[in-house]
């Protein structure tokens, strides 16, 4: 699993009550969830399927879209739980009313490095 420690990253802060800030929150948080579980993809547009039912209708038809690989080696469940465990972990630190996207790119630290 990878760490990205959220506290050190720069902020730009927006007004609430945004429209797309919730929108951009439920984005990054995946994106964090996917980082820290050490899975090599990014969204660039989250999931837009509403409540709890609706996310794991979303996480679990994007695995067997495009990561079918991995639900031959972990059961489907157990990998959408462990993504959206740890959305609602990384959630809070996106939810403040701040714009982290701004200076995450999370194309470039989903890169393979060398001699790590």
């Amino acid at each position: 699993m990878n760490d990205l420690t959220i506290t050190s990253i720069t902020n730009v802060t927006t007004p609430h009550g945004d429209p797309g800030h919730e929108a951009e929150v439920r984005r990054n948080a995946y994106n964090a969830a996917f980082y820290e579980l050490g899975l090599g993809w990014f969204w660039e547009a989250g999931c837009h399927q509403a409540g709890p039912a609706g996310e794991r209708a979303c996480v679990r038809e994007y695995l067997a879209q495009h990561q079918p690989h991995l639900l031959t080696a972990y059961d489907a469940d157990f990998l959408v739980d462990a993504i959206l465990a740890a959305k609602e972990r990384c959630a809070p630190h996106f939810a403040a009313g701040v714009r982290p996207a701004a200076t995450i790119d999370w194309r470039e630290l989903q890169q393979r490095q060398i001699g790590i």
